[in-house]
């Protein structure tokens, strides 16, 4: 999968950013973290931070973190 989303259940912004995707008609693989910022080893290794949401598009060589980010990169270059 080349669009993967790193998120959070229940995260407002999370779910505004996977919204932005599945309206955009995106395929991607969501990737969900944990709870405690401590234990997003994985989060922190593909963005150099720990918080969510975290979008990486694989094939175009693109990782970001911000909601509004997302949403306007997923609005200008994925849909």
């Amino acid at each position: 999968m080349s669009v993967r989303l790193y998120a959070l259940d229940g995260c407002p912004w999370c779910e505004k950013a996977a919204d932005a995707l599945d309206d955009a008609g995106v395929d991607y693989e969501t990737e969900w973290v944990e709870a405690l910022h401590s234990e997003r080893n994985e989060v922190k290794r593909v963005s150099g931070q720990r918080g969510v949401p975290v979008l990486v598009d694989d094939e175009r060589g693109v990782t970001m973190a911000e909601s509004a980010n997302i949403v306007e990169y997923v609005e200008r270059t994925l849909a």
